[in-house]
């Protein structure tokens, strides 16, 4: 437990029930192992010779991998991506991700949003770094500056590697922040910000975390009076055994403790290949229903967590290049998932995140790729849509036209309709369009500053807050 933090009877009682288990995950990091040749003699396979000379000429400079984004990867993630290229492309390390590094070292410019370490409030949420690391580690991470370890320049002009959330800073910002809010009536005095009503339990990955460290988490955050608490996992695709019985347990557990505190699992599957089965040849494995079987460990996980009908679990993955940037993959995987009562979340267009430019898929052609995924899909299982992170909030790519708009400059060539989704500091321009004339090879929204028809949401007049406090309460 963290240093000046009282758990309450009702925590310390639910807290003496938590069983904690040694999880072997069998991990290999970075790429001396290989380098070196001391990982599994079939693991060593992974890289070519080729690959390690090219990856090795390359370390101690500029153009490190590993700097960038460390390397690793599970023994249970290796078996799959034997019979995966979309999984070997997931994790495995390649020189073209340092040969452009544009991009920004605090996507989004989170930091803006940070009341205390740890911590970002947006929206009426609040996202947790509760660890840096996971149990393997994508190329494309969104989190690459966390799980770098690297330090990031902050508004204030200070330099520091972004610092873990602690129970105590979490606890009392929630209690006041509320505290105001109903003090004044439902918004905060002075940010005019509703209720803090949710909480992400992110990273990194939680699940890398003890069941004890995870329940201290739960039960301090539903001490406070938190409405809803998301954890952010890709686990059940590195490593689906860590949900044991011992995990489900500290669930029952909590949820008898808390039961009008709300559950939500936000998993992040990117292609089946993580957890349906393949043969020899690399096919999909029908039963005897022509329905695909997943692999026995994943799917034991996974009905785990829907046999609890209090648990949401919502998957959300973003779109990239090499992976998953296949409509048929998508289409297989959305009807997959949505067929053992898991939720099609959100698809994501990639971040502006250091070196972009080597995973990020066209802005057009993720939402082709997604539109023509859906096709043939019921209506449930089609809810995920194409969100984009900008500056401003969460974005819907809501459409792509090919033909003009009569009386139209700019649309000649058609245009691409932006919808504000949610706006970082609060919620009132929700639903606020943005509407730009096409250019195919966009990645990021700066490739259409030269081509804005109509900013009504005003992605393209967007103006970073000028000071923490304007936003966000200071605890």
């Amino acid at each position: 437990m963290t240093k000046n933090y009282e758990p309450t009877e009702r925590e310390q009682s639910f807290l003496a029930t938590v069983e904690d288990t040694k999880y072997d995950r069998q991990s290999i990091n970075g790429l001396s192992p290989f380098l070196n040749e001391k990982a599994p003699a079939d693991v060593l396979s992974f890289y070519s010779r080729d690959e390690l000379e090219a990856l090795g000429a390359l370390k101690g400079g500029e153009r490190d991998v590993e700097s960038r984004m460390p390397v690793k990867i599970t023994r249970h993630y290796f078996e799959l991506a034997t019979k995966s290229a979309p999984i070997r492309a997931i994790v495995k390390a390649s020189p073209a991700e340092t040969e452009n590094l544009q991009g920004s070292e605090d996507p989004g410019n989170q930091l803006d949003y940070s009341p205390v370490e740890g911590l970002l409030h947006k929206y009426e949420m609040g996202l947790m770094y509760v660890v840096s690391t996971c149990s393997a580690h994508c190329r494309f991470c969104y989190r690459e500056e966390l799980i770098a370890r690297k330090e990031i320049e902050r508004q204030d002009g200070t330099v520091a590697k972004k610092g873990m959330a602690q129970v105590p800073d979490i606890v009392n910002y929630i209690k006041e922040f509320n505290g105001a809010v109903e003090a004044n009536g439902g918004l905060h005095p002075d940010s005019k910000r509703e209720k803090l009503r949710e909480i992400l339990l992110s990273g990194g990955d939680p699940m890398v975390l003890s069941n004890t460290k995870i329940a201290t988490w739960l039960a301090a955050l539903a001490e406070t009076g938190i409405e809803a608490i998301r954890i952010g996992t890709k686990e059940l695709a590195f490593f689906p055994n860590r949900f044991d019985d011992t995990f489900f347990a500290m669930l029952d557990s909590w949820h008898e403790t808390y039961p009008d505190v709300g559950l939500r699992m936000m998993v992040h599957f990117n292609h089946p290949d993580e957890f349906l089965l393949k043969d020899d040849n690399e096919n999909y494995i029908p039963d005897e229903q022509g329905i695909f079987e997943w692999h026995p460990d994943t799917k034991r996980a996974m009905d785990g967590l829907t046999s609890r009908g209090w648990i949401s679990i919502e998957n959300q993955a973003p779109i990239i290049r090499g992976v998953n940037a296949d409509p048929d993959a998508l289409r297989i995987m959305q009807r997959a998932l949505k067929r053992v009562g898991a939720n099609n979340h959100y698809f994501f267009g990639g971040r502006d995140i250091v070196a972009y430019r080597a995973f990020n898929v066209p802005i057009e052609t993720a939402w082709q790729i997604l539109n023509d995924s859906q096709k043939g899909l019921s209506g449930v299982e089609t809810h995920a849509r194409l969100s984009i992170t900008h500056y401003k909030g969460k974005t819907e790519v809501s459409a792509v036209t090919s033909e003009p708009i009569p009386g139209v400059p700019g649309s000649e060539n058609g245009v691409v309709i932006f919808k504000l989704l949610r706006n970082a500091a609060d919620a009132p321009e929700r639903g606020k369009i943005c509407i730009v004339g096409r250019n195919p090879d966009a990645v990021w929204f700066d490739d259409y500053e030269d081509r804005v028809i109509y900013d009504e949401a005003g992605l393209f007049e967007y103006a970073r807050v000028n000071a923490r406090a304007e936003q966000v309460s200071q605890p």
